[in-house]
């Protein structure tokens, strides 16, 4: 395989998932897990710079970029199930070992295949994947209402802002230096996806089931404790949904742990792609 980047799909229990891939297979593999309301799309710095070293997948989870967007009556969304599905994804491969990178969705799916596999990971990338109460941010108070009125209709049409185009856009922008090195494809992309019929409800149920992730904290955290796989935390400061007491949060269950911290948002390779990219390089060479 040349060092380009091709654009792939594999069968998942049905489900088409699609799937960015760069570098060669004799190289160490990393899983990138992106977050809402993004992509794979959202590596593509990672994949372009780290290919000569690395082999990396990036795929889309089921209703998020390129992968099957199906209804309901065939897959239901939660992370349980996203969880399962791209579980699934990764053991496909065959791999013996590989390292994962997780941000934002990519953390608790991310969580839920390092706990099943846990002597397959060498490794995890943390950009603002949080994992821990400490980490939930101001930006979470609409969600939290809905957890609190068990899915109500009137604070689920709160929440309806995060779809349109100019919250999305505060998403990749907010915290960030300068918002106009941000480029805007990334925020339009997701507005289209998310303009499709049931966008938003499968979203606001995600949005929901999230406090589910929050109740898996502590098998995540022994997890952690117990195996003790090299983290490597590259973080934006200024992110509202997961602040750096997330990250600083890590230092309770994990020894070989290195930190960098961003003045930066939510995204942060958008703005600190190469500073990050060249972090997790001498990283993973260490690994």
């Amino acid at each position: 395989m040349s060092n380009s980047i091709s654009y792939k799909t594999k069968n998942i229990s049905g489900i088409n998932i699609f799937y960015r891939e760069a570098g060669s297979w004799d190289k160490p593999t990393i899983f990138l897990l992106h977050g809402f309301p993004a992509s794979s799309h959202q590596y593509r710095k990672v994949l372009r710079t780290l290919n000569d070293e690395f082999h990396l997948i990036a795929p889309d989870y089921p209703g998020f970029g390129v992968s099957d967007f199906t209804s309901e009556e065939i897959f239901e969304y939660s992370f349980d199930n996203l969880g399962k599905i791209m579980d699934a994804f990764v053991q496909s491969f065959n791999l013996e070992s590989y390292c994962l990178m997780i941000q934002d969705y990519g953390a608790p799916i991310g969580f839920r295949i390092a706990t099943a596999h846990p002597e397959k990971v060498t490794a995890i990338i943390s950009q603002n994947g949080n994992a821990y109460k400490e980490g939930l941010g101001k930006a979470w108070e609409g969600i939290k209402k809905l957890w609190d009125s068990s899915n109500g209709v009137a604070e689920r049409n709160a929440l309806l802002d995060a779809f349109s185009l100019e919250g999305l856009k505060w998403q990749y922008t907010h915290g960030t230096r300068n918002p106009e090195t941000i480029n805007p494809d990334n925020w339009e992309l997701d507005y289209y996806r998310l303009s499709r019929p049931n966008a938003h409800k499968i979203n606001l149920d995600l949005f929901y089931d999230y406090r589910n992730n929050v109740k898996l904290y502590p098998e995540w955290h022994e997890y952690l404790h117990k195996y003790q796989p090299s983290v490597l935390i590259v973080w934006g400061k200024n992110d509202a949904f997961f602040p750096v007491e997330g990250a600083e949060a890590y230092k309770k269950d994990v020894k070989n742990i290195e930190y960098h911290y961003y003045e930066t948002g939510h995204f942060a390779l958008e703005e600190d792609g190469e500073d990050i990219i060249e972090k997790m390089r001498l990283f993973l060479r260490k690994v």
